[in-house]
């Protein structure tokens, strides 16, 4: 049985993990050592709450746990390594600072840590990974997945990455303004891949992944502050407030899971909508239309169901093929060709969907399922049937798979 100290340690790592690396990274220039510190202290408070009780500021007690340990491992490597010299005493620094920690409240730093982790010294593949174990403290298991790699070649470039950013001194800071926009590309994507990590996860039951949308929404707003004109910025954040606003509307009174256009449009989020909205148009009016400003507004052409109870198809099927002009990934290719399914009809589809590169789409769930549904509109139930087989077999989420499950019994009845 879980006692309440050991849910009160869970709470404050789930949700305070990527801001108490970030702050202790932050100062020791050391990802792996503020991991291990950290990791010693919620070790340590697993041990020590349950005699003594779960202190009145948990996230504090980390926090100075943490610190004590970074500043312990530090003297201990200026034995071997005098130029490591340098680690303790900003990490000292930092504690004379915060002699009473565990009631303070410390500065959130994630966002220095988001652009250390997507440095240009860094392989730009381990990018988003990187950010999305540091800076949100998803499990190397669950980021392998989601980039179909094996759990171990993930950990083992994550572990070089890390060393990479303490070897080459990355600093940790938010770069000079002449040079934010070439860093904003990989920044804004692994925002958005921590957001899709979290939309994912809400088709799940309890999963630990929900929080991950409020948090990617967070840094959104962040990244806002500094960069308030930049219209990709926007873009990203009325692209993830659009999705949130149907956060409600995925699951139906019974709980069962309903997709985009079977959703019941009067439980979407009008205030959400309407922010997104907004962040939208002002975005486009600084005239540089970019492939989340592109992706946001495919969102609003869908959000505009809620007032005129019908979707602009034509428009959607414009706006995919701008984004992927911009930017082909697999998803936009998928996305469009089941666009084109409700335009032109599922024959034209699937001679879209057989273009893609077959290792690609392998072991992609949407594919699979965008297929299934067009097969059986053209009424080939046999390949429907394997297709939508395989999608089931891909899926991650209960919720997903059960509705897929009655759309394959519902071929296999006819």
């Amino acid at each position: 049985m879980i006692s309440d100290s050991d849910r009160a340690a869970e709470k404050v790592a789930r949700q305070s993990y990527g801001k108490l690396i970030a702050f202790l990274a932050a100062r020791s220039r050391n990802v792996p050592a503020a991991e291990d510190a950290l990791s010693d202290a919620l070790a340590a408070a697993l041990r020590v709450w349950p005699e003594r009780g779960v202190p009145d500021n948990p996230e504090g007690w980390l926090l100075t746990a943490a610190r004590r340990n970074l500043v312990q491992a530090a003297r201990h490597r200026t034995v071997r390594d005098n130029a490591r010299e340098t680690i303790a005493l900003a990490v000292e620094e930092a504690e004379e600072r915060m002699n009473d920690a565990q009631n303070a409240i410390f500065p959130d730093e994630r966002l220095k840590l988001l652009f250390a982790c997507t440095h240009p010294a860094i392989d730009r593949s381990i990018h988003t990974p990187l950010m999305l174990q540091t800076v949100l403290g998803i499990d190397a298991k669950t980021i392998a997945q989601a980039f179909i790699v094996s759990p171990n070649a993930m950990s083992q470039r994550l572990v070089r990455a890390k060393i990479k950013i303490r070897d080459a001194g990355i600093p940790f800071a938010i770069p000079d303004r002449h040079i934010l926009p070439e860093r904003l590309a990989g920044v804004l994507s692994a925002i958005y891949a921590a957001y899709g990590l979290g939309w994912d996860g809400l088709d799940g039951e309890q999963d630990s992944r929900i929080g991950l949308t409020g948090e990617a929404i967070w840094l959104g707003r962040a990244l806002m502050t500094i960069l308030p004109e930049e219209p990709e910025v926007m873009g990203l954040l009325s692209l993830m407030l659009y999705c949130e606003s149907r956060r409600q509307a995925r699951r139906d009174a019974d709980g069962v899971y309903r997709p985009l256009e079977e959703q019941d449009t009067r439980l979407w989020n009008e205030i959400t909508m309407a922010e997104a909205d907004t962040l939208l148009r002002k975005a486009g009016a600084l005239d540089r239309f970019g492939p989340f400003q592109c992706q946001a507004a495919i969102q609003s052409v869908h959000a505009t169901r809620r007032r005129t109870a019908a979707t602009d198809w034509e428009a959607l099927v414009a706006l995919y093929r701008a984004l992927i002009a911009m930017k082909p990934t697999l998803g936009a290719k998928v996305s469009h060709a089941a666009v084109i399914g409700r335009v032109e009809g599922a024959a034209p589809a699937l001679v879209l969907l057989d273009r893609l590169e077959q290792r690609a789409i392998a072991s992609y769930q949407p594919y699979w399922a965008v297929r299934a549904h067009l097969l059986s509109g053209l009424g080939e139930n046999d390949a429907a049937m394997e297709a939508y087989s395989i999608a089931i077999g891909l899926s991650d989420s209960p919720a997903v798979r059960t509705f897929l499950t009655g759309k394959l019994q519902t071929v296999i009845s006819q």
